[in-house]
């Protein structure tokens, strides 16, 4: 089974999405769009950051995933 872990800092107002286990962050790159990649020691991105999100209104943000095969 899959795990997801979504993280929003509503002070920081940074979204913040692991697929990947956060301890193994080896390196981070900003992409430049205010996306920072987090990718372990191999260089595979196990997780992403958006910088300046501001989620609207005073609701808890909603995440929807969606399983792709193929």
């Amino acid at each position: 089974m899959a795990e997801v872990r979504v993280y929003y800092d509503r002070l920081g107002n940074t979204l913040t999405v692991w697929f990947g286990r956060p301890e193994d962050e080896a390196e981070a790159e900003e992409t430049g769009d205010e996306i920072v990649l987090m990718k372990d020691g191999q260089g595979n991105v196990i997780g992403f950051e958006k910088l300046n999100f501001i989620a609207p209104g005073a609701e808890p943000v909603r995440v929807a995933f969606e399983t792709i095969t193929g």
